[in-house]
């Protein structure tokens, strides 16, 4: 065989959206690199008929969490595709019941919570604390001006309490606050196991100092805090979102932010990521944002990128992956 014809019947391999360029960093690619081709792309492409050409040609793809949706429109575009590895346990934003069609094996890898818990908890300090304005005051000459807020003795209200929410409700009490929690499958054994109180949404809303949203994005969540809930919190509460924006109306939010309904929000997540540069969240005053970096952390990308080399191998092998492929629900 000659060079031409074994570097083409070797497979290609995407890895997508590495925005930090440490893919390759992460793990050890080097029994990948020796059996295909890996082609690593550190820009995100949102326009579709650009993103079909760019992975066109790849047998496998290599996506980071939901950066890069792949849609039935896009899967069907993709002949070669026979495996996409998609870091986390699920990925809302592969259309599955496409890749099942079409015969493409979807892996998943594992993850790590801590990443996300500990950001939620630097987006609660900073949002209380303004410390991000204030460290802006600071680098542009001027000295103190805002008053911060203290947490102990106030309360968080948590809507969700699976591994992420029970976590940050754990900590809340750390920080000497009453924890009150709400979801609609939650049990007041759950609730008191991380020190929480199970109430109802509406009064979780109403008491809450800070409300902190750690649900799945699904049908039934999508638009679960909407105008009517804002409304029913106080004034002088923080909303923080480090899960999925879509759980919040997010032009209700902008409406109430801008009118003063609501002391803050710190957001990690948003309707469309990236965030579109003129988006009122960049600018508004009362908002701490950060591009959804909840999971962005070096001990979580190993694990990433680490499961991600063992399923590619595995697959190519013939063997069981790592972990079990994801498949359509119903």
């Amino acid at each position: 065989m000659s060079a031409n014809e074994d570097a083409a019947a070797r497979p290609r391999i995407a890895i997508l959206d590495d925005y930090q360029s440490v893919a390759l960093k992460m793990a050890d690619w080097s029994a990948v690199e020796r059996c295909a081709e890996v082609a690593v792309f550190h820009d995100h492409l949102a326009d579709a008929d650009a993103l079909a050409a760019r992975l066109a040609p790849f047998d496998i793809v290599c996506v980071m969490r939901e950066r890069t949706p792949l849609p039935r429109a896009l899967v069907e575009r993709l002949p070669r595709l026979r495996l996409i590895v998609s870091t986390g346990r699920r990925n809302a934003s592969i259309d599955l019941k496409a890749t099942a069609e079409r015969g493409i094996v979807v892996a998943p890898t594992g993850y790590s919570s801590t990443s996300t818990v500990e950001l939620t908890w630097g987006l609660i300090l900073a949002g209380a604390r303004h410390i991000a304005s204030e460290n802006a005051r600071l680098r542009a000459g001027a000295w103190q001006g805002a008053l911060g807020r203290t947490l102990n003795g106030a309360t968080l209200g948590v809507l969700g309490l699976g591994a992420i929410g029970g976590e940050v409700a754990r900590l809340g009490r750390a920080f000497g606050m009453e924890v009150l929690a709400w979801s609609q499958n939650l049990t007041s054994e759950r609730a008191q196991a991380v020190g929480a109180r199970l109430v109802g949404k509406d009064e979780l809303l109403a008491r809450a100092d800070v409300l902190t949203i750690h649900l799945v994005l699904s049908a039934r969540t999508r638009g679960l805090i909407g105008a009517a809930e804002l409304a029913r919190m106080k004034p002088s509460a923080l909303l923080v979102n480090a899960s999925r924006g879509p759980i919040v109306e997010e032009a209700a939010l902008v409406a109430a932010l801008r009118e003063g309904r609501l002391f803050g929000a710190a957001l990690d997540v948003f309707d469309e990521e990236p965030l579109p540069p003129g988006h009122p969240f960049r600018t508004l005053p009362n908002v701490l944002a950060t591009p959804h970096v909840g999971y962005v952390a070096d001990s979580v990308y190993r694990i990433f990128y680490g499961d991600a080399v063992a399923a590619i191998l595995a697959f190519l092998d013939g063997r069981p992956l790592p972990h079990p492929a994801l498949t359509p629900r119903g």
